[in-house]
């Protein structure tokens, strides 16, 4: 590869929609042009209509609010660039493929394949939520969905809360509902399978449940701080402190067990973002000043099993440390040389499994695990939030805040990862890496046989509960054991009682003993009990 080959970052741009007036809804494919023509303006080219007219690579992030037939042609189609067009795509859903689409433009760049890439992806979740809120149709000019309007939302009927991205989820996580455990048990979306993890890693921790949940709330307070001060932030200005956070009730429910509202990711926004990169000796061309150029360092991302009852344990992510692990190897960065960090964050344990993999504090430390403020804070933007933060790192890079950035995007119920390095300053040491480093997928990891129809006796390896609007204990979800030959089986609750002091919060359930048996109503089905009624 020529010398000249160097991917760089010349511009970066986002875009927030505040108003969520059904007047002011402005679509998707909206929102990211805006954020392409602010990245374009943001290299400050001396030629911004040449930079333009360069663009022949685009990659989109796939948007959760609407349902295009070719977003990316449309994209090309109104910044004029079909003419010289080489690549588009369109991903899959994923909270990992900002990363991932980023990465794989950088090694277009790198290879000489194209010469100018954008990354896009945006939300309207907020404004199609209050279309729905006040029974309307998004105002006219919004592109026409490829599917039905009445199934992208039904205005007099459908909840575009949390309870339509559980559904979403649920979908994408259940291939074959018949054959599916998740599905026979009712859990596989977000909400569920991330309070496994955060049980099973507190339990492994040896942490009390009172110490863990004071941990969750000052992680996500020192989260809501960086938020306050970022101008894209949904919650800009806003700040929620840690006994807020931290405090069960009315205004911050329950969701599943040990998560309440204020420490799920917030999806009602309406965010886009954009980066633009091309090859630092197009950059001169172009007469983009080198002040504004950021290099791309490396990255590397792999997934553990899609089906989360064929992992390893709930207490660590195979995932996450080997894509920390390869991002770091192939851009030539020992984890001591990161200034900043970015670590996406839907629920408490992602950054705190990924804090406890790189050797830092979870709480309290001299480097924050964010520079956006989270997916609570900053806002969900549906697959699209480790966009914003490679936007910021660029920002920040620029400004000396740092000389080397490290972003962690994470995808499904913990299922895929990627990290990407940036820094101020180009690689040390050989080209751009043009291959991902890892597999697709670990396969190399023991996992425990799976039992269905389990039956006898068995201990606890996690768990959670998901409640209903009005707090009460909905359905108790168990990951256990059989004593016999520890095979793992999944189940729901047996009785009431074991219910309740699932849901009580008031002791260890992980490693308590109790039985388990089939459901002769349901096919597949298991049920879990406490060897003893529980008094509460």
């Amino acid at each position: 590869m020529a010398a000249s080959e160097i991917p760089v970052i010349i511009g970066v741009g986002d875009i927030k929609n505040r108003s969520t007036a059904v007047a002011d809804a402005k679509e998707p494919a909206t929102l990211m042009l805006e954020a392409i023509h602010k990245a374009i303006t943001d290299a400050s080219s001396s030629t911004p209509s040449d930079l333009r007219l360069a663009i022949d690579s685009i990659d989109v992030v796939k948007t959760w609010t609407w349902p295009y037939p070719d977003l990316p042609a449309l994209l090309v189609q109104k910044l004029g660039v079909e003419a010289r067009l080489k690549w588009k795509r369109y991903s899959e859903h994923g909270g990992d493929k900002p990363g991932k689409l980023f990465d794989e433009a950088a090694k277009r760049i790198a290879k000489g394949e194209c010469k100018v890439a954008v990354v896009t992806g945006g939300e309207a979740l907020a404004s199609l939520s209050s279309c729905a809120a006040a029974k309307k149709l998004p105002p006219p000019g919004w592109t026409t969905p490829s599917e039905a309007v009445d199934s992208v939302f039904t205005p007099t009927g459908r909840d575009l809360g949390n309870s339509s991205v559980s559904s979403l989820w649920q979908a994408l996580s259940s291939t074959n509902a018949a054959e599916d455990l998740g599905a026979i048990h009712q859990i596989g979306a977000p909400i569920h399978v991330y309070p496994l993890y955060e049980n099973a890693n507190r339990a492994h921790r040896g942490q009390s449940l009172r110490a863990n949940h004071k941990e969750s709330a000052k992680l996500y307070a020192e989260f809501a701080k960086v938020a306050e001060k970022n101008e894209y932030a949904w919650g800009y200005g806003d700040s929620t402190d840690e006994e807020v956070i931290g405090n069960v009730g009315k205004k911050n429910r329950m969701i599943c067990y040990p998560y309440p509202l204020l420490m799920n990711a917030l999806n009602t926004v309406n965010l886009a973002s954009a980066i633009i990169l091309t090859s630092t000796s197009f950059a001169k061309t172009l007469g983009v000043p080198e002040s504004k150029w950021i290099y791309p360092l490396g990255g590397a991302g792999t997934k553990d099993s899609d089906e989360f009852w064929k992992r390893p344990n709930f207490y660590s992510s195979p995932s996450i440390s080997r894509s920390l692990d390869a991002g770091l190897k192939v851009s030539g960065v020992t984890k001591e040389q990161i200034d900043l960090i970015d670590i996406y964050s839907c629920f408490p344990i992602v950054p705190k499994i990924a804090a406890q993999h790189l050797g830092l504090p979870i709480v309290g430390g001299k480097k924050p695990l964010t520079v956006l403020g989270g997916l609570t804070s900053f806002g969900g933007a549906g697959n699209n939030y480790s966009m914003h933060a490679l936007t910021e790192m660029t920002r920040q890079l620029r400004a000396g805040k740092g000389t080397k950035a490290l972003v962690l995007c994470n995808g499904g119920v913990l299922s895929y990862q990627y990290v990407v390095l940036l820094s101020k300053e180009p690689r040390k040491e050989g080209d751009y890496p043009t291959e991902n480093p890892l597999p697709q997928q670990i396969t190399d990891v023991s996992v425990p046989e799976i039992v269905v129809d389990a039956e006898g006796q068995a201990i606890v390896e996690t768990y959670t509960v998901e409640f209903s609007r009005d707090g009460s204990p909905l359905r108790g979800y168990i990951v256990g054991r059989l004593m016999t030959k520890n095979k793992r089986f999944l189940a729901n609750h047996g009785d009431d009682s074991t219910l309740r002091y699932m849901a009580s919060g008031t002791g260890e359930i992980v490693g308590k003993s109790g039985r388990v048996w089939p459901d002769a109503k349901s096919k597949g089905r298991s049920l879990f009990a406490f060897d003893r009624p529980v008094k509460l």
